[in-house]
């Protein structure tokens, strides 16, 4: 196997590591391969859907997902028409034998929706592909102000299984500086309503590293949260990214600020060393769930995996030979001609993939590895081999390697049959994931000219 970037970065925050590679690896294909033939060899008795809606009431300083605030009339019925006739071409290149196993709502905000829309987005799904949502885990992001009685209700009542609640934090001075202006009590009814609508899961997510947060402030939105007894929260580190309205702002170059990386860090192990005495356990760097909580299949590479189906634009697939897409932006002005350009496309154009990345048996090897050292559990070494036929103390001796030389790998469970982080080299989970990206990959992110 070939080596990749040196694993001795200065900052423990390089970029958080949700699939690999990032879009920003993928490029135009040509020529462009129709679906049936990337989907023909593949397993399709347990795949996963992802649909991706890319509308939000506001955009969050910190957010570089593909998304753009509001809709002009006309907008999201007009996605709403093209996503079904995507999902009409897909279901049919996949044939009659395609079954779905889970599925996912996200975004943008999904939540954007009317409830009617949602109604007809579940009506989509299930019509189309086959799949009574009833009877598959669910999962939907939504944020406070778009969580309202009314969308709640559908989504209950349409098998929402996980409702995923945008917080970021219950200090209002806070929210203001991410650019997530919300009131608490705002934020406290919605949560109140999702309680109400008796969906299983709430996950609610929260940030750390914000400009002005203290340990006190940090841990006051912690206690704020416990107080609802989530089944999930998710704990991000702040990033500030190119393009982003926290960029567009006087921050300069935080990327390598040492005080600030210290900051996150102390964070992040007080914001960890809490939950963990509050009965949570840690599934990720991020993820905690609530000891014996329901799961209802929302945890972070649920959608990741191979035999994954996107719908939407900003939605990828995942075959084995092939990760595919649209294209990818993060300013408004893009993400607009985006999405004009998805919603005015005629029904043929979706039996082809447009961009990806293809993926060989080195690639796919180093992914699996990436997505399963970045969990707690870690890597099972059994697995592996009877998945590749080799071991992963073999592909990437020189990685681990330097991983063990750091403390971050566990020796103990190594002697178990498992390839784990410690909890220090977890907690530099979003330095040890891009360090373990391929030379390919970096060279293609690199390359990637942001729009």
């Amino acid at each position: 196997m070939s080596t990749t970037t040196t694993l001795a970065p200065e900052s423990p925050y390089q970029s958080y590591v949700y699939a690999y590679p990032h879009k920003t690896a993928y490029r135009p294909l040509q020529p462009r391969p129709l679906l049936a033939d990337l989907w023909a060899l593949e397993s399709r008795h347990a795949l996963s859907l992802y649909a991706h809606i890319p509308f939000c009431e506001v955009r969050c300083g910190f957010c570089n997902l593909f998304t753009r605030i509001g809709a002009p009339d006309g907008m999201t019925t007009a996605y709403l028409d093209a996503l079904e006739r995507q999902t009409v071409r897909v279901a049919a290149a996949l044939g009659p034998e395609a079954r779905f196993a889970q599925a996912a709502f996200g975004g943008g905000t999904p939540t954007f929706l009317t409830a009617r829309e949602l109604e007809r987005l579940c009506d989509i799904v299930e019509l189309r592909t086959g799949t009574d949502l009833q009877t598959i885990p669910l999962s939907v992001e939504a944020s406070p102000a778009t969580a309202t009685a009314d969308r709640l209700a559908v989504l209950a009542a349409r098998g929402a299984t996980r409702l995923s609640l945008g917080v970021q934090s219950f200090v209002e001075q806070e929210a203001r500086a991410a650019v997530r202006p919300q009131q608490r009590s705002d934020v406290e009814t919605a949560i109140a309503r999702v309680r109400a609508a008796r969906i299983p899961v709430l996950n609610l997510d929260l940030i750390y590293g914000i400009d002005g947060q203290t340990q006190e402030s940090w841990l006051h939105s912690l206690d704020a949260a416990l107080a609802w007894e989530p089944e999930e929260l998710y704990l991000y580190p702040l990033y500030v990214r190119p393009l982003t309205g926290l960029a567009r702002r006087d921050h300069g170059d935080l990327t390598h600020d040492a005080a600030w990386d210290s900051q996150r860090l102390a964070l992040y192990r007080s914001g960890r060393d809490h939950l963990l005495a509050a009965g949570y356990e840690q599934v990720s760097m991020r993820m905690f769930r609530r000891t014996a909580a329901p799961q209802a299949g929302g945890t972070e590479y649920c959608c990741q995996t191979d035999g994954m189906i996107g719908l939407g634009c900003g939605a990828r697939s995942y075959t084995g030979a092939l990760h595919y897409s649209f294209d990818y932006a993060v300013s408004m002005t893009q993400i607009r001609g985006i999405i004009d350009d998805y919603v005015s496309r005629p029904a043929e154009d979706f039996d082809r993939a447009e961009v990806g990345w293809a993926m060989d048996a080195q690639e796919s090897r180093r992914r699996h590895l990436i997505q399963s050292l970045l969990q707690a559990e870690g890597l099972d070494s059994a697995d592996y081999r009877n998945r590749f036929g080799t071991l992963a103390e073999d592909d990437f001796a020189a990685e681990l390697d330097r991983l063990h030389g750091r403390g971050w790998l566990d020796d103990s469970a190594t002697a178990g049959g498992r390839l784990r982080l410690t909890p220090e080299g977890l907690a530099h989970s979003d330095a040890v994931g891009p360090a373990l990206f391929s030379a390919r990959a970096n060279a293609a992110m690199a390359s990637y000219q942001a729009k």
